[in-house]
């Protein structure tokens, strides 16, 4: 991806962030996901419907980075089986990490392509991945 787009992207979905809102509905499982070191703090709610993502949204203050790429995260795990949300986060884990990964299933998470290279950035950019395997996982252990 461009250096450019990946920019407009990032800002974009920093400025306008989908599913920003608290959630008050025992349906969801709710997970928070924080980096002691810095102010970033996120709720993360997901809903699992028959081993489908159907919703995720999330609230709580932090950088940048963190919330464009909780919102890019929920863009593209709307709709996915557990399965195929476990492949993405993989890939995109594996992006961060500068290993190697599937471009062709990350989509706008490419505009992360080179974090790698700022290893405190990087942090910011997984922090809701590390929330949502963990509400993932309290979903498949229940």
């Amino acid at each position: 991806m461009d250096k450019e787009l990946g920019r407009e992207i990032i800002l974009e979905n920093f400025q306008y962030p989908m599913n920003k809102e608290e959630v008050n509905d025992s349906n969801y499982i709710k997970v928070n996901s924080n980096n002691p070191n810095c102010i970033d703090n996120l709720d993360i709610y997901l809903l699992i419907e028959d081993n489908k993502i159907t919703d995720i949204k999330f609230m709580g203050e932090a950088c940048a980075i963190s919330t464009a790429s909780t919102s890019i995260m929920i863009k593209n795990l709307i709709g996915k089986s557990i399965k195929e949300a476990k492949d993405y986060i993989n890939n995109f884990y594996h992006m961060c990490n500068e290993e190697e990964y599937n471009k062709e299933i990350l989509n706008e998470g490419l505009a992360f392509q080179d974090i790698y290279k700022q290893s405190n950035r990087k942090n910011c950019a997984l922090l809701p991945y590390k929330g949502i395997l963990k509400a993932l996982e309290d979903y498949e252990n229940k």
